[in-house]
C-alpha cells in the first residue's frame, strides 16, 4: 500500500520544518520552502532548493494548485470570475474585485452547500466535501498568479458555508496570515457565515481579527426561516445573542448581510423591524451591508427595487447602512451560477 503524502500547501511553517529536519536537510530551509510553495512554486521552480531536496520533497509531499477551468473578465470595471477545477474533477468559484484599497478575492470554502438558502446558486446541487486549507489558499496564488496583482483582502462569501468547514478554515485563516507566506493581515480578512450559533461562539475564542459578516436577510423569524432552513435550528433572537457575544468578547464589529428581496423583506416597515431587532440584541455597533438580489433562474425570486429607500431608512433610525456595490454584473460575478452551469455540461 502507497504511503500517502502531505499535502505540503496545508502544513504550517513548524510542519514543514519537521518534514525538512526528517529529511536530513538543515531547519533553515522549511522557510524558503514555505514561501516557495506560498508563490505557487514548486520543484525545480524553488531556485534556492537543492535538487536532491527538491526531489526528497516530491516523494513525500504533493503540491497542486487549482487549474482554471473557466475565467470570466468584466468589460464594466475588470473583475474576474473563475471556475477552478480541484484535483478530483468538482469545481469552486472565486471572484476577483479591484477596490481603491487594494485587491480582494472571493473564495470559497466548500464544494457545494447543504445550508439550503433559498436565493443563493452555490446550494442547488448540495454539499459535496469540505475544501482543505491548500485549496483555500490555492485560489488566491492562482488568481495572483493569474492576474500579476497581489491579492490585499479576502471575503470567505463564495461557495460554500465557512463555520461549516470550522477546523479547515481556522487553519486557513492561521496560514494566509503567516507573515512567511501570503501574509494576509487577519483584519483583512472576512468570514461569512448563515448563522451557526455554537461555531461563532467558538469563533469568538480563537483571537483572530478578523471582520465576521453574518448573513441574515430578515427581521423576523416567519420570513428568515422562509429563506433561510438554517433559522428554524439557530432562530433570529438566538443568533443575534450569539452575535452581541462575539462583539462584546473580540471588539469587532459585525457586518450583517441583507439581501433584499422583492416582496419578501424590503419593505419600509421591515427596514423599521429590523433596526428594532438589531437595537434590542446588539448592545455596541453594527453594520448593514444591502444586497440587491443577483437572480437566479431556478428560485424564481426577484431583485428588489427599494435598495436605496431600505438604506435611507435604516440610516434614519440609527443603523449604519450601505449598498453593496455590484461588481461584475455582466459577467453574474455572484458565485454557484458557473460551478452549476459546468456541472449541466458535464452530464
Amino acid at each position: 500500500m502507497e504511503n500517502k503524502k502531505y499535502d505540503i500547501l496545508s502544513l504550517t511553517l513548524e510542519d514543514v520544518e519537521k518534514i525538512v529536519v526528517e529529511l536530513g536537510e538543515p531547519k533553515f530551509r522549511a522557510k524558503q520552502i514555505f514561501g516557495w510553495i506560498n508563490k505557487g512554486m514548486w520543484g525545480a521552480e524553488m531556485r534556492n532548493i537543492p535538487l536532491a531536496l527538491q526531489k526528497k520533497l516530491e516523494d513525500v509531499c504533493e503540491f497542486r494548485l487549482p487549474t482554471v477551468k473557466r475565467r470570466l473578465v468584466s468589460k464594466l470595471d475588470g473583475t474576474v470570475k473563475y471556475l477552478f477545477e480541484l484535483i478530483d474533477g468538482e469545481y469552486i468559484e472565486s471572484v476577483f474585485m479591484k477596490y481603491e484599497h487594494g485587491n480582494t478575492l472571493c473564495i470559497s470554502s466548500q464544494v457545494g452547500c447543504r445550508m439550503g438558502c433559498k436565493f443563493c446558486a452555490s446550494t442547488l446541487l448540495g454539499r459535496v466535501r469540505d475544501l482543505e486549507p491548500s485549496e483555500m489558499l490555492g485560489q488566491i496564488i492562482a488568481a495572483q498568479k493569474d492576474t500579476g496583482e497581489r491579492i490585499s483582502n479576502v471575503v470567505m462569501m463564495g461557495i460554500g458555508e465557512p463555520l461549516d468547514n470550522y477546523d479547515n478554515t481556522i487553519s486557513f485563516l492561521k496560514l494566509v496570515s503567516n507573515e512567511n507566506g501570503l501574509n494576509i493581515g487577519l483584519r483583512h480578512i472576512s468570514v461569512s457565515t448563515c448563522g451557526l450559533v455554537e461555531k461563532i461562539d467558538r469563533l469568538s475564542g480563537e483571537g483572530l481579527p478578523i471582520t465576521l459578516s453574518v448573513s441574515l436577510h430578515a427581521y423576523d423569524n416567519e420570513v428568515r426561516s422562509g429563506i433561510m432552513p438554517v433559522n428554524n435550528k439557530y432562530p433570529i433572537e438566538k443568533l443575534l445573542d450569539s452575535c452581541n457575544r462575539y462583539f462584546q468578547k473580540t471588539g469587532r464589529r459585525i457586518s450583517f448581510e441583507y439581501t433584499l428581496i422583492a416582496g419578501k423583506n424590503d419593505t419600509q416597515e421591515g427596514a423599521c423591524r429590523l433596526a428594532a431587532i438589531l437595537k434590542k440584541y446588539i448592545h455596541g455597533t453594527c453594520h448593514v451591508n444591502l444586497i440587491p438580489l443577483n437572480e437566479v433562474e431556478e428560485t424564481r425570486l426577484e431583485s428588489s427595487k427599494n435598495v436605496n429607500g431600505f438604506k435611507n431608512k435604516l440610516i434614519s433610525l440609527g443603523i449604519n447602512a450601505t449598498v453593496r456595490r455590484r461588481l461584475g454584473s455582466d459577467i453574474n460575478a455572484s458565485c454557484g451560477q458557473l460551478r452549476r452551469q459546468e456541472k449541466k455540461e458535464d452530464k
